[in-house]
């Protein structure tokens, strides 16, 4: 079977086995694995949980993983489900681990629909390219930090947990990867925003322009007086963590 999809495959057991211990310990009862693929992480996943979900949009790879574990999908341990992660509601299966190899060019749409179903999100355990990690995990101040590590930071504590090398994967892709976890925050820890989706519509305006300040990048969207009066000439939003963001949001989000 080739590569479809633009997918590399994880095929080292090591790594394979961290990140299935990393999201599931010693049992779980539901794990969601994002992008099946040919099912190297499934088999840990299924080592590890009394039940297994497992998301493959590719129609040859689903055939694939029917026959090769046709035992646990007809006893019910495993379920496949043939749809695309970015129309799949992750909530509909009740509280649950996810788990997967996120693609580069649709990570952050997938960190959306994860935490969409933050209600039910026990934790997530994401392999993703290693500078893409370096950004969620950022702190301010940092190079790789904006507003990848906002929206993620916003929601959960993310930690880097296990790199991965190109060797690793068949076929090896150019980049590095690496593990991170994601504990979702509990309400009392959300810096108080009620309104995560607005709160992260107007961070992402704070990051537009990388190299522009906050006056810049916030420039027609708020009262200019109102942005003056709260945002120094040279403040830059990744110098900015998130309480300090969600402060200046509180004090502009009544002058649009």
């Amino acid at each position: 079977m080739g590569r479809r999809l633009g997918q590399h495959f994880l095929t080292r057991k090591s790594a394979l086995d961290g990140i299935a211990d990393a999201a599931s310990g010693q049992r779980t009862p539901l794990v969601i694995e994002i992008g099946a693929g040919r099912g190297a992480l499934t088999e840990p996943l299924l080592e590890r949980a009394d039940k297994v979900i497992a998301i493959e949009v590719d129609p040859v790879l689903v055939h694939y993983l029917r026959q090769k574990f046709r035992d646990p999908i007809e006893c019910g341990r495993l379920v496949l489900s043939e749809t695309d992660i970015l129309k799949t509601d992750l909530a509909a299966w009740g509280p649950a681990v996810i788990a997967g190899n996120l693609p580069y060019y649709i990570t952050s749409p997938i960190l959306d629909r994860i935490f969409a179903a933050r209600a039910s999100l026990k934790r997530a355990v994401i392999l993703v390219q290693a500078e893409v990690a370096a950004r969620i995990v950022a702190q301010p101040g940092c190079r790789e930090y904006g507003y990848l590590s906002v929206l993620v930071q916003t929601q959960a504590r993310a930690e880097r947990v296990i790199e991965v090398p190109r060797a690793a994967f068949r076929p090896p892709p150019k980049v590095d990867s690496a593990v991170v976890r994601l504990e979702p925050r509990p309400p009392r820890e959300t810096f108080g925003i009620d309104d995560i989706a607005s709160f992260l519509k107007f961070a992402g305006n704070c990051f537009r322009y990388k190299r522009k300040t906050l006056r810049n990048n916030l420039a027609g969207l708020f009262d200019r007086s109102a942005v003056e009066s709260v945002v120094g000439p040279k403040d830059r939003a990744e110098q900015m963590a998130v309480p300090e963001l969600v402060k200046l949001f509180a004090a502009l989000s009544g002058s649009q």
